[in-house]
């Protein structure tokens, strides 16, 4: 039993993300049948939420509160956290630029698509690897060398997120709306579609 409700609420947020990723791979390969509108709304919604959740809520607490802390405390996690921080630079423009090729796909028509379906490929398997890395290197550290006053103040930020697709939470009233497209027009794992 985890002690910190920040790890669970990071491995929670890693695996709905993973569930996310997972969809949007199956709906891209499958892509768009009789109702185009509806394909390219609900992986717009999907990719919309990875830059309001993961980039802004996420990352930020991980680059800020838990890498620092982790590198401090253990400072052969440095080449890791390196890493992870630079996918995190990366990852908020990665997500805008996939989102600006599925306007062109959907806009300019199916000469866009191969495009399209390499960079997302790319962006799912990195994003997969980096929580990966995540979670085999930076958490057991923190785990083995956190104090109880590093894990109060991690538990209290990452408690803030709320992120309605781990299951845990109701969407807030802003929200609500993006959180029922994609649950219910997205395929399985993430969605009922």
């Amino acid at each position: 039993m985890q002690r910190h409700s920040a790890l669970q609420t990071i491995r929670d947020e890693h695996a709905s993300l993973a569930a996310m990723l997972q969809s949007m791979r199956l709906m891209v390969e499958k892509g768009p049948s009789d109702d185009h509108r509806q394909f390219f709304n609900v992986l717009r919604a999907m990719l919309f939420y990875i830059d309001e959740f993961p980039e802004r809520l996420h990352h930020p607490k991980e680059s800020n509160l838990l890498f620092p802390k982790v590198v401090k405390l253990a400072p052969k996690t440095m080449g890791a956290v390196d890493k992870l921080e630079r996918d995190h630079m990366r990852s908020e423009k990665a997500a805008r630029d996939l989102q600006h090729m599925l306007l062109a796909w959907e806009l300019l028509g199916p000469g866009r698509r191969a495009a399209f379906e390499e960079a997302m490929g790319q962006y799912i398997d990195a994003y997969l690897e980096h929580m990966n890395l995540e979670e085999n290197v930076i958490l057991p550290e923190a785990e083995r060398c956190f104090s109880e006053e590093d894990w109060k103040l991690l538990d209290a930020a990452f408690a803030e997120n709320a992120d309605p697709l781990t299951g845990q939470y109701r969407p807030t009233e802003t929200y609500e709306k993006l959180f029922t497209l994609i649950v219910t027009r997205a395929p399985s794992p993430i969605g009922l579609g």
